[in-house]
């Protein structure tokens, strides 16, 4: 009888020692309440827990990479968008992470939706197309900000689509073409006020220069004779210049 009884409570304790054996791996810590109250944090390695007495709730400190669903967000000019992101974060300190908030994935979690509406609605949509590294640094600072009473550090935040409806598609596809068509006259109204300009600065040279002009004419005479021309007419006062200027 005494030895089934010494049987019994020996399986006992070896069942309580096993159980009060706790291994934590390299990257996790053990927050440890004693009676209810915070005692310490463990790890990582070997570790003893008093059942009954304490008990131990696991920590990950590896970085988090969470999801942000899509969320519906209204810009700062009226356009209606649907952009998700990806959040990366870790626990830098088990034990606020476990008494300041109550499942903190999920708080995280609902903190990065509010804020992603939140800041992109501040924003036009040209702004959230072509400035997303600002964006992402400005609801990264804020996370990280408002997330440090839980223990958190949030070090990156990146917006990973921001998905526009058809018509709207569109619109940017037209607002586009018409930018490069005005683009495109500029250019060449530029083009036209500088040639203007040296066709009046020419004009000047050969106004101050008559013998330019007749330069100019025989050029101009010289291009005309490489073509396909039979006729080529001279002016009278040309001729009678140029016997001048042989004789």
């Amino acid at each position: 009888m005494f030895g089934y009884f010494y049987g019994i409570l020996t399986f006992a304790l070896l069942a309580i020692i096993i159980n009060a054996i706790k291994i934590l791996r390299e990257y996790e810590r053990g927050v440890i309440f004693q009676l209810g109250r915070f005692w310490k944090v463990k790890g990582p390695g070997l570790i003893i827990v008093i059942p009954v007495i304490q008990q131990m709730v696991r920590v990950g400190l590896r970085v988090i990479v969470m999801d942000v669903p899509t969320q519906d967000v209204i810009s700062r000019d009226n356009v209606s968008v649907k952009v998700n992101a990806v959040v990366y974060f870790r626990v830098i300190d088990p034990e606020k992470a476990i008494i300041q908030v109550e499942k903190y994935l999920d708080a995280v979690s609902q903190l990065a939706q509010t804020t992603l509406r939140s800041v992109l609605g501040q924003h036009e949509l040209d702004e959230m197309l072509s400035d997303r590294d600002s964006l992402n640094k400005d609801i990264q600072a804020i996370l990280d900000r408002q997330t440090d009473a839980w223990g958190i550090k949030v070090s990156m935040v990146e917006i990973k689509h921001v998905d526009l409806d058809e018509s709207m598609i569109r619109a940017i596809a037209a607002q586009a073409e018409a930018e490069r068509q005005r683009r495109a006259k500029v250019i060449h109204a530029t083009g036209e006020k500088q040639a203007a300009t040296e066709l009046v600065e020419a004009a000047k040279t050969l106004s101050v220069e008559p013998n330019a002009i007749q330069l100019r004419y025989l050029q101009t005479l010289t291009e005309i004779a490489g073509e396909n021309s039979s006729t080529i007419v001279f002016p009278l006062d040309l001729i009678e210049k140029l016997k001048k200027a042989t004789d």
